[in-house]
């Protein structure tokens, strides 16, 4: 592609912008979805929102993180888990990453979980460091 869009595409693609916007493109299609997540488990819940980051059992790898600077919190991480408060989990799942000074590429989900689900996924969360907080 020349003219223009040339500089704007090599420099939009190269700083990651674009993984970015497709996140919060996707976040803003299902948190508009009302009741997205009713009814559903924990771990499906989990599965379903949290593992394209935080892989499937929750160690991290998943299929989102391959362009990823950082990479997301390995939630089997006993000692790195139990340091945190299920209060401040639930920040971060309900108001997402900036809510707790990590990264913006984790969205908030409050318009998504009910506070039932939240709760839920905080428990879940506890089961696959298999630790407390």
């Amino acid at each position: 592609m020349n003219g223009p869009f040339r500089l704007f595409r090599h420099t939009f693609r190269s700083s990651g912008l674009a993984l970015f916007f497709c996140v919060l493109g996707a976040v803003a299609l299902i948190t508009t979805t009302p009741g997205a997540a009713t009814g559903a488990t924990a771990k499906d819940n989990y599965r379903t929102y949290c593992a394209q980051c935080h892989g499937v059992n929750g160690a991290g790898g998943g299929v989102n993180t391959e362009s990823m600077n950082v990479q997301p919190r390995d939630h089997t991480d006993a000692e790195g888990m139990s340091a945190i408060s299920d209060a401040q989990l639930r920040k971060a799942i309900s108001e997402g990453g900036l809510a707790v000074s990590k990264s913006v590429l984790m969205p908030p989900w409050r318009s998504t979980f009910s506070d039932k689900e939240l709760d839920a996924l905080v428990e879940h969360l506890r089961v696959l460091c298999k630790c407390s907080g």
